[in-house]
């Protein structure tokens, strides 16, 4: 497995811009550039596919509102980027598995320590 891209700015579509990604198995993760929230994470067989199908700014009618997934954040350029690429699908999922698990180690030790924090 490589290690992680430089954080990216999500292109705009309307601008033109593309996604920078492997057209090969990997991983992503797309967050929002000030608070850092994270917008989507998982595991794909075409990186550069499945970060350009993310239902970003989704359609904006009161029609495509009703019937369409909502879309993730109302401004695009207000997301970045990272991918890693892997060798094979498999390779991809397990990593991204085994990165989910440690996110949430770091959250639980978090809230722990806030818990321990405050009954003081």
């Amino acid at each position: 497995m490589q290690s992680w891209s430089s954080w990216k700015r999500f292109p705009d579509a309307h601008s033109g811009g593309h996604v920078e990604a492997p057209i090969g198995p990997g991983v992503y993760e797309v967050r929002h550039t000030l608070t850092g929230r994270v917008i989507a994470f998982g595991h794909s067989g075409n990186v550069a596919n499945a970060l350009s199908e993310l239902k970003l700014n989704g359609g904006v009618g009161t029609f495509a509102r009703l019937f369409r997934k909502q879309p993730l954040v109302s401004r695009v350029a207000d997301l970045e980027y990272r991918t890693c690429a892997a060798s094979t699908r498999a390779e991809a999922k397990v990593t991204a598995n085994r990165l989910l698990g440690l996110r949430q180690t770091a959250w639980r030790r978090r809230l722990d320590l806030g818990s321990a924090a405050r009954a003081n």
